[in-house]
């Protein structure tokens, strides 16, 4: 279905969706990549001094190229059709716009503008940001939304508003009523628009702006552009404008501001995987989506077991709950909040620093969705996604659409996260030394060290402070490698060979790892593969430094994804896996073990 058509149309391709601006308005996350729009400060724009003022002193000095091309159409009136990404700005691109035009604010009864949200929570961060900065305007912000007595909102109603910003279902409950009237709306924005079509809205929005008197501004934002949107844009705007931001490869040389990674894991191991990823990540709040409320229960419940203070979020929840849990997580009382995709859409917490995929998303829009909780206004963030063996095509079906790889990568081993462990016991020591409040305890360490060595003292205080912060690793297991075809082993000319240690060049074999080892040969598996960056010089240097044999006696080398197999003389077999054992392979501890039977 064709757009209608319009007389401007801005396209920019920002690169990766996540980047490298100045702080600025709004819920924003910028882009990164190619800079096309020219630099443009706020005052450009042509808004209002007590709009400039309060922006200055938000700390907001330049406006997302969301915000540069939406809101000078805007200013003038034009219907506005805005497609990008969640988190790019567009509370202020039409926050902004909405307050400057606005005509008698703070005297009227009736609103004049009416946005309409998906959710409850994205209701209350949107009025409480158009209250920010209308605040020296005098401007009345009312958020309208289910699950909060009627009646409060409709006293407020009657004492006058400038600006609803409600749910469409509840907004349609207050139509119905009378309490809100829309004669003199002369500005209606439906923002994240896709996600309120998802939700069953469409014919709630229908009817609303059905009521609204025709010569209306009407601005629609939507991260997506399925029929639906078209459908609605054809219907209900005239003459739009539309601005796009693209999301295309990143730049070279920049680093997007979400680090994305995938690892693959059976089933059954899914909550082990997530505990040691967040041990090992040590998240200062993480959001883990997944499917059902059950799950959402059975997670909550498993994490809480193993130390760690999570809350659940669905669907289930009465508002009066979901506001106490949000209000826990905010003040930091709660560090991992597990919830369904339906209660957590429109949520912008700001210390959030990881969104974690239990599962793969169905839809590559619903991944996009969920990773821009983080990555906000220029803060780094990190997206990590769980998948089943099964689910390997969903994930490839995510990067072909989004356009973005997702880095598939190993677990954490055992020996990485005991390692991990003790660099947090390690800094919580370092800061305890710094903060100089030691004097009541080194009354402790003198009496002690009259029987004992001063190093065993300290090493039974550091002992006692490790596993006192969720330190013991004493129940941890390796967690299997999951059963997944891998890629057929490298070739020689295809990035597989190397250089032995006599020089002469060597291949990999290409037999499978099912078949024999050559005669006279012991075929080696080493826990770690090309998702680990390992080369064959890698295992080359460890065997040859490790087991003391010389590189000429390294036969042919496999290196698949997840996993490594050398030849090595069965002479030397057994030397070479415990040297291997005891040392490591790129810096980590990996699990070595014969691969097959020697052969005679």
């Amino acid at each position: 279905m064709d757009l209608p058509p319009v007389d401007l149309c801005v396209v920019r391709d920002m690169g990766a969706p996540l980047g490298h601006y100045p702080p600025f308005a709004g819920d924003a996350r910028n882009s990164i990549g190619k800079r096309t729009i020219n630099k443009t400060t706020f005052s450009d724009l042509g808004l209002r001094d007590e709009l400039l003022t309060a922006l200055g002193e938000l700390g907001y000095e330049e406006p997302t190229p969301i915000q540069q091309e939406a809101i000078p159409p805007l200013i003038e009136g034009r219907d506005l059709l805005g497609n990008a990404a969640t988190g790019t700005g567009k509370t202020a691109a039409f926050a902004l716009p909405l307050l400057h035009t606005m005509t008698a604010i703070g005297s009227g009864r009736t609103p004049r503008a009416l946005v309409l949200v998906p959710t409850r929570e994205l209701a209350m961060q949107v009025s409480e940001a158009i209250h920010r900065y209308g605040r020296a305007l005098g401007a009345r912000v009312l958020p309208v939304y289910g699950g909060q007595p009627i009646f409060r909102q409709i006293k407020a109603m009657e004492r006058g508003v400038d600006v609803v910003v409600a749910t469409p279902g509840r907004a349609r409950d207050h139509v119905a009523r009378g309490t809100l009237v829309l004669d003199d709306i002369t500005v209606v924005v439906l923002d994240e628009a896709d996600e309120m079509l998802d939700m069953g809205f469409a014919e709630d929005i229908g009817a609303i702006l059905d009521g609204i008197p025709e010569g209306r501004q009407t601005v629609l934002f939507s991260a997506t552009m399925p029929p639906r949107i078209r459908a609605i844009a054809q219907s209900h705007l005239t003459d739009p404008v539309r601005v796009q931001i693209e999301d295309g490869p990143t730049a070279a040389g920049e680093s997007p501001r979400i680090r994305q990674a995938a690892y693959v894991v059976q089933r059954a191991y899914k909550p082990a995987a997530l505990v040691r990823l967040l041990d090992a990540e040590s998240p200062t709040a993480a959001l883990v989506f997944c499917r059902t409320r059950i799950e959402v229960e059975q997670l909550v419940e498993t994490l809480n077991g193993r130390g760690y203070r999570a809350e659940a979020l669905h669907g289930g929840m009465t508002q009066e709950q979901r506001d106490r849990v949000m209000g826990r997580l905010r003040s930091g009382t709660t560090d991992l909040l597990v919830a369904t995709d339906v209660a957590a859409r429109g949520l912008d917490i700001d210390q959030l620093t990881h969104v974690i995929n239990f599962d793969v998303p169905s839809a590559p829009a619903q991944y996009v969705h969920r990773i821009g909780r983080v990555g906000r206004a220029g803060r780094e963030g990190v997206a990590i996604t769980l998948a089943e063996p099964r689910e390997h095509r969903m994930l490839k079906n995510i990067e072909r659409v989004t356009g973005q790889r997702v880095p598939q990568q190993a677990l954490p081993t055992v020996a990485d996260l005991r390692a991990r462990r003790l660099d947090v016991t390690t800094a919580t020591l370092r800061e305890s030394i710094l903060e100089e409040e030691l004097e009541s305890f080194r009354v402790v360490v003198e009496t002690l060290s009259d029987e004992f060595d001063v190093m065993d003292v300290a090493a039974a205080a550091v002992k006692l402070a490790h596993q006192a912060s969720r330190g013991s690793d004493e129940d941890d297991e390796d967690i299997p490698e999951p059963r997944v075809r891998e890629d057929r082993p490298q070739r020689a000319g295809q990035g597989g060979g190397y250089q032995g240690g006599d020089g002469a060049p060597r291949r990999a074999n290409r037999a499978g790892p099912s078949r024999p080892a050559p005669e006279g040969s012991t075929r080696i598996f080493v826990g770690a593969g090309r998702i680990a960056g390992v080369r064959p010089q890698d295992l080359v240097g460890a065997i040859a430094n490790e087991a003391n044999i010389a590189g000429r006696e390294i036969g042919a080398i496999q290196i698949a994804d997840r996993f490594s197999l050398v030849d090595v003389p069965t002479s030397s077999a057994e030397k070479v896996i415990a040297a291997l054992r005891a040392g490591s392979v790129k810096g980590r501890k990996v699990t070595v073990r014969r691969d097959g039977k020697p052969t005679r």
